[in-house]
């Protein structure tokens, strides 16, 4: 397929307004953080506030919730829709593969691995970054705690009949949850699917999961300890009974306390060993984030809400559109069933939509459970294969062994429904700018290689330019283990010459001393799905222009709750309350905000979807419905008929680039230090211990030329 490329006029006009969105973007950011900064102090507190406030007290629209509209909400929702401007502009790059090369190797010493305990692994960026959120949420508490405990004395509390400790315990307490709530407004931006946050900063929701899970962490401790120190100071003073207090107009406990305490239940399961043994359990109880986010509106008021309102906004933004995405079935065309209680599922999808390389997809089969969606590592090219998609899921949890069985049964059915959510990716990526790529995996990790392979096939057969090198590396523990190699071709429908790639191939088998076959174990099968009429090809949710509806349907939907929330303030409320804050239920105004939100996020991502889907449907119509029978016999892998002369010239020059190990385990200290190319790119996936050894050896410092990268995988 032929790329289009742009004109040098265009492309530098492009460039700059790309540079202009950035530096802006730079720019809001230092200032937000700024005010986060200021914010515990006694300037911000006592001449800041104070006039802010009065001038919003003036407005009939918003009154006290403008100055969070203003300070928390929309700088965050100004960035999301630039950087969804900057995207769509990248988009139109025709080099994405050796985009901001230099800028990398700039930064390659910030991006060399780190083993940190209870972090994994992190580059120095990333350890930097987090060592000044942590210095910021340490500042804020001791800069509150400074301001507040000064004006506590004996004399302030006499009054009260309370002990200065009590008070302390209490303001403390207090800070805690203020600094809470700063982490909260980070939160869910990580796990925001189709950010252009996060994107407009290379970055990915699967890859950001770990920011996630560090947030997480630290704001449920930090609620906890918030919750802790109220119970405590409620016990000692008597007061246990404002453990129930739902008022009118001020905080409402009770609301915390059910906040926190379906927090308590989400978290809970969220550790290692629970979600591992109990990954149902982990799955259900995560949407209790949905009880969480409400009772903490309730808790500290709708305005005060607006802190950690910028990011769970986006989140329902993509939320919803993953929702909407999610309604119909997909085209299931056929499958590849391996004995390896492994199985590649290959979708149609339209030519317009493009991925990159280690992009994941979300699969939902009602069959087996309404409810889960499963993410999994799309193993084909959307250069090479402009049809197909493929993933491929391995038999190793409740879902995909039973996945597996529905369809590797000898009275497999003939069709299958199939919802899914994605794909999902990094905007681009950059292998070109190696002069050898080194992938380590292990078991189910060769996934996200498959796809980098096969990228790496159409860019040595369609484009001009030098492709690296590729050793790939793999360690598997069974000799049936071996046919996820005959994934790394696709399966029909496209070019597949490896010969140019220079592809090496190292498999390792660790439980077996020599290739064991057994008769019922070494065919791999192909097997067709009947089409359905009601079943459609996979499409971008946005259409082509998908960055660009993205930034349409946030701008527009906040301007929309913006004029309901106004007409509302002016019509209804402030007849009522006059601004005092007194006399409208704080409660009933939280409830009307949190709908006026929906709301005008449902509007407009509704249209915008429909009206994509209107155009998108057009092309799916034009798509023929694949339709074949299930073979009655299949080929055997290629590794089975390694003494056999082998027909298909792409899988025996897959054939003669691989070497296989038997009953023993690669040395990887040796094999990546003996590496002399200038730059030699290290990609690793698979089991933790596998990846941290990887990275022990790429942060040694005894190689210069060695650049590491943890993929993330999903199967």
């Amino acid at each position: 397929m032929a790329q289009r490329s742009s004109s040098p006029s265009s492309s530098n006009k492009n460039g700059f307004i790309q540079a202009v969105i950035m530096a802006l973007v730079v720019t809001i950011i230092l200032g937000y953080f700024l005010i986060l900064i200021v914010s515990p102090t006694n300037m911000y507190y006592l001449t800041w506030t104070p006039k802010i406030k009065a001038r919003a007290a003036t407005s009939t629209y918003f009154g006290a919730q403008g100055m969070s509209l203003l300070l928390d909400t929309f700088p965050f929702l100004f960035i999301a829709v630039l950087g969804c401007i900057y995207l769509h502009l990248s988009k139109k790059s025709s080099d994405k593969n050796i985009n901001r090369v230099e800028g990398k190797e700039k930064l390659a010493i910030w991006r060399r691995p780190i083993i940190m305990k209870g972090l994994g692994i992190v580059t120095r960026i990333e350890l930097c970054f987090f060592v000044m959120f942590i210095a910021l949420l340490v500042w804020s508490y001791a800069s509150y705690l400074h301001a507040a405990f000064p004006f506590i004395t004996p004399q302030s509390v006499a009054q009260s009949g309370q002990k200065v400790w009590e008070v302390k315990l209490e303001e403390a307490g207090l800070m805690l949850g203020l600094v809470g709530n700063v982490v909260l407004t980070f939160l869910f931006v990580p796990v925001t699917r189709g950010s252009s946050v996060l994107q407009l900063f290379g970055l990915t929701s699967e890859a950001s999961v770990k920011y996630h899970i560090w947030l997480g962490h630290i704001v449920m401790t930090l609620f906890s300890a918030h919750g802790i120190c109220y119970i405590i100071y409620w016990a000692v003073t008597h007061q246990l009974s404002e453990m129930l207090k739902w008022a009118k107009n001020d905080i409402s406990n009770l609301a915390g306390e059910l906040s926190l305490l379906s927090g308590l239940v989400l978290w809970i399961a969220t550790f290692p060993r629970m979600r591992r043994k109990m990954f149902e359990l982990f799955f259900y109880t995560h949407h209790l984030y949905i009880l969480f986010v409400v009772f903490f509106v309730f808790h500290v008021g709708v305005s005060y809400a607006g802190i950690m309102l910028p990011g769970f906004y986006l989140f329902m933004v993509d939320r919803y559109l993953r929702f909407l995405q999610s309604r119909s079935n997909v085209r299931l065309v056929s499958a590849r069933v391996l004995p390896c209680e492994t199985v590649e599922l290959n979708f149609s999808k339209s030519k317009g939509l493009r991925y990159t390389p280690t992009s994941i997809m979300f699969v939902n089969v009602p069959s087996i459970s309404n409810m889960q969606w499963h993410p999994f590592t799309i193993t084909s090219s959307s250069s090479l294969e402009a049809d197909k998609l493929s993933v491929v899921i391995k038999g190793e949890g409740s879902w995909s062994k039973k996945l597996y069985q529905i369809i590797s049964s000898p009275n497999s059915v003939d069709r299958l429904n199939v919802s899914v959510e994605g794909p999902y990716g990094p905007p681009s990526t950059h292998f070109l700018r190696h002069d050898l790529l080194v992938m380590v995996s292990g078991g189910s990790g060769i996934t996200p290689f498959i796809s980098i392979i096969r990228e790496l096939i159409h860019t040595s057969e369609s484009q001009k330019c030098k492709t690296p090198e590729i050793l790939l590396i793999c360690v598997f523990k069974n000799s049936q283990d071996l046919t996820m190699l005959d994934l790394l071709l696709p399966s029909s429908g496209a070019p597949s010459e490896t010969s140019k790639l220079g592809l090496q191939i190292e498999a390792y088998v660790t439980r077996e001393k020599q290739l064991i076959i057994t008769e019922d174990k070494k065919n791999l099968r192909s097997i067709w799905f009947k089409p359905n009429p009601s079943d459609h090809p996979i499409t971008p949710i946005l259409g082509q222009n998908n960055w660009l509806w993205l930034g349409a349907i946030i701008s527009s939907s906040f301007i929309i709750f913006l004029i309901s929330l106004g007409a509302l303030d002016k019509y209804y409320i402030y007849p009522i309350d006059k601004n005092t804050n007194e006399i409208y239920s704080y409660p009933v105004k939280d409830v009307l905000n949190m709908l006026l939100i929906c709301i005008s996020i449902v509007i407009t991502s509704s249209a915008a979807f429909l009206w994509n889907k209107k155009h998108t449907g057009v092309e799916a119509n034009q798509i023929q419905n694949m339709e074949g029978a299930t073979p009655m016999a299949s080929p055997n892998s290629w590794f089975y008929n390694a003494d056999r002369e082998m027909e298909s010239l792409p899988q025996q020059s897959l054939l003669q680039s691989t070497n296989l190990h038997y009953g023993e385990r690669p040395d990887l200290k040796r094999i990546l230090f003996e590496r002399k190319e200038s730059s030699v790119g290290v990609l690793a996936c698979g089991p933790k211990k596998m990846r941290h050894e990887v990275a022990n050896i790429c942060s040694s410092g005894l190689a210069s030329n060695l650049h590491f990268e943890s993929i993330s995988f999903s199967w």
